[in-house]
């Protein structure tokens, strides 16, 4: 091979390659797009249908350590006109930072809408109890915001597999709600029983909850 079609070659080779460079960024950038429209822009946490998505797979890979946990701002709607809806934010930003704290990077952490939250945590039963009592602790730490501290209080419920007799998200996500909504203000995690997942619901929210009254149907 001669010195002058080295460069050649090498030119060649580079015009190969710089398409496909510009096909492998595009296809990162692409995927970190996808990725954020299923995040909650607010508190990081993963939108309602990817939540449920990553939860259950979650579950069934791991049925026998898993603690399934429901967060619910107390006295949002008073926060929020007290303080005003950057302070809502800042309240709702702490508690979804707080639950993915605390779940881990083999946990998963969602939004379901407004100031509930849900959080799916890998714990070997032999530690979950401490696990949320440290959540219980986490959660009613004020948040700073604008040199000062806001109050925070957060109703928890938990449900497991093994309490609730199931490995069923949905189930579990209603017996958590109706475990956190009967503990509502008590500053503790609730945990759930097997009756709790018999409490009536609408699409796994407690019934009589806001939100869950549609029109011509019993809520």
């Amino acid at each position: 091979m001669t010195t002058a079609a080295l460069p050649r070659k090498a030119l060649h080779i580079t015009a190969m390659a710089l398409p496909l460079a510009g096909w492998t960024l595009h296809s990162t950038v692409l995927h970190h797009r996808l990725t954020q429209a299923h995040r909650d822009p607010l508190t990081g946490t993963w939108r309602r249908t990817a939540f449920t998505s990553r939860a259950q797979r979650l579950l069934d890979r791991n049925p026998g350590d898993v603690v399934l946990v429901l967060a619910d701002a107390d006295r949002f709607k008073a926060l929020n006109d007290r303080h005003g809806h950057a302070a809502g934010d800042a309240a709702l930003a702490a508690i979804g930072t707080r639950l993915t704290e605390w779940a881990g990077p083999r946990g998963v952490t969602g939004r379901l809408g407004g100031d509930e939250f849900a959080a799916l945590a890998r714990i070997e039963p032999r530690h979950q109890e401490l696990r949320l009592e440290h959540l219980g602790r986490l959660m009613s730490r004020p948040v700073r915001y604008e040199g000062g501290l806001l109050p925070l209080g957060v109703s928890l419920g938990a449900a497991t597999p093994a309490a609730v007799g199931s490995t069923d998200l949905p189930t579990l996500m209603r017996a958590a709600d109706a475990a956190m909504y009967s503990g509502k203000h008590s500053g503790r995690v609730i945990h759930a029983s097997a009756d709790h997942a018999a409490v009536p619901s609408v699409n796994g929210r407690r019934h009589g909850r806001p939100g869950t009254s549609l029109p011509g149907r019993a809520a």
